[in-house]
């Protein structure tokens, strides 16, 4: 391990939660490293001063004479390595890898690895409770629960990595068991500038899985050349070797080929979008040698994510539904098609930063949403494509004029197609503060 370092300048660029991870493996590890962030004051500053007295931290900007000497960049998932000001001062013999990159280099455990624009976090938080299950011990990690350097030093039975296309982009070593991109929307547009490029980094993914797991409902998750190792999943009935749905009379069930493992109606996450969920994780469970009945039986106790399509507890007959996970327009559309029913009144709360994705993709799903509230930076963009759409300022007055609109059977759902940093710290408070203004007009 040390041999990668040695007699190398290294350099960690951001110090916030992953760069910290970053410097406190370094530091265990006796490599000597220097941090460089935009900010001025770094989150992470007084942390790497108590961990670390001797690492150098240039903070304030991107400085080019250190990421110039730098033989071994470690950039934090955050970090948009293709500004100018990092990606023309990178010399063309030094590393610029990611703490994923380096945890991979450095640890043998064998892992699962989910990414996608939607539904990564149910999946491998389904994962996690299928392998506790199956008695499996399993480590969740990556771009949720524990950065992963934390468990570098560790050899487990199982690894289960959620990665980001930022995380990916740097990525050449995961060795994956089984890989997947389950479902590619606009987002990180901002970021990545074109859906084909933000495709081609999920796409890595497959480089470096020996099985893949593609949803055969979107042909952009198809890997390139598709062979008998590989699995797909769908909400059609599948061929032998593949998952998908089977209708028996009038209930639905979850199929591994013609094999009926699971009635959908006790899956405990709502939704077609969830069903596809679930059967992405029964065929990653399968490349990893699960029992696949076992499997399907330990999908019924699950619990769901928080902020993701969770209903709020009230008494007032009206579904309130708190979807704030939702920061792309792929997951908006995936909660209306999921929770849409006839009898019922849909109302949906969105609005924040898009990101620089295309809102006329709502279109679809706007047309199954009976009165529409925005707010936030690009509410007014949303607002334009519904006619009768109500413009608020703030969570508050949104939920006040949902409770106005909704009468008991109705459904009244966050679920904002943007990101929340605009207004909010992040997803969950912009979650805690609906739950709390919802329970506070009660």
């Amino acid at each position: 391990m040390m041999s990668m370092f040695n007699g190398k300048n290294v350099l960690v660029l951001g110090l916030g939660a992953t760069g910290l991870a970053s410097a406190r493996y370094l530091t265990a590890t006796g490599v000597d490293f220097a941090v460089n962030d935009s900010r001025q004051q770094p989150p992470g500053q007084k942390r790497l001063a108590q961990l670390n007295k001797e690492a150098k931290l240039i903070a304030g900007g991107w400085h080019a004479t250190t990421i110039a000497a730098a033989d071994i960049i470690i950039a934090s998932p955050g970090v948009d390595i293709n500004i100018a000001e990092i990606r023309d001062n990178v010399r063309a013999d030094a590393e610029l890898i990611g703490d994923v990159e380096l945890y991979c280099r450095v640890n043998s455990s064998p892992k699962l690895a989910v990414t996608g624009s939607n539904g990564k976090s149910t999946v491998v938080s389904l994962l996690a409770h299928l392998a506790k299950y199956m008695g499996v011990e399993a480590v969740l990690a990556g771009n949720i629960g524990l950065p992963v350097l934390e468990v570098a030093e560790q050899e487990s039975e199982l690894v289960i990595l959620e990665l980001s296309s930022f995380q990916l982009e740097t990525m050449v070593s995961l060795d994956a068991v089984a890989g997947t991109v389950l479902n590619i929307c606009d987002d990180h547009l901002d970021r990545h500038h074109t859906l084909e490029n933000y495709s081609a980094i999920k796409h890595r993914i497959y480089q470096q899985s020996r099985r893949r797991v593609f949803n055969r409902e979107q042909l952009s998750t198809r890997p390139e050349t598709v062979n008998d190792a590989d699995i797909s999943f769908g909400l059609d009935a599948p061929l032998p070797g593949h998952f998908g749905v089977v209708v028996d009379g009038d209930k639905d069930f979850l199929a591994y080929g013609d094999t009926k493992l699971l009635d959908c109606a006790r899956l405990p996450l709502a939704g077609k979008h969830n069903q596809l969920n679930c059967l992405a994780a029964l065929a990653l469970g399968v490349c990893a040698d699960w029992q696949i009945d076992k499997l399907a039986q330990g999908l019924v106790s699950f619990e769901g994510l928080d902020h993701r399509c969770k209903q709020i507890d009230t008494y007032d007959g009206i579904v309130w539904i708190n979807d704030s996970k939702a920061t792309n327009i792929g997951a908006t559309l995936a909660a209306i098609e999921g929770l849409a029913r006839a009898r019922q009144k849909m109302i949906l709360i969105a609005g924040g930063d898009g990101k620089g994705a295309d809102f006329n993709e709502l279109l679809p799903g706007l047309s199954k949403v009976d009165h529409l509230i925005t707010l936030g930076k690009d509410g007014d963009e949303i607002a334009s494509l519904k006619a009768g759409t109500i413009k608020v300022d703030t969570l508050q007055q949104a939920v006040k004029t949902a409770r106005q609109l909704a009468t008991p059977g109705d459904l009244v759902l966050l679920s904002p197609a943007c990101a929340s940093i605009d207004m909010f710290n992040n997803y969950m408070q912009r979650g805690d503060m609906f739950i709390q203004a919802v329970r506070e007009i009660h």
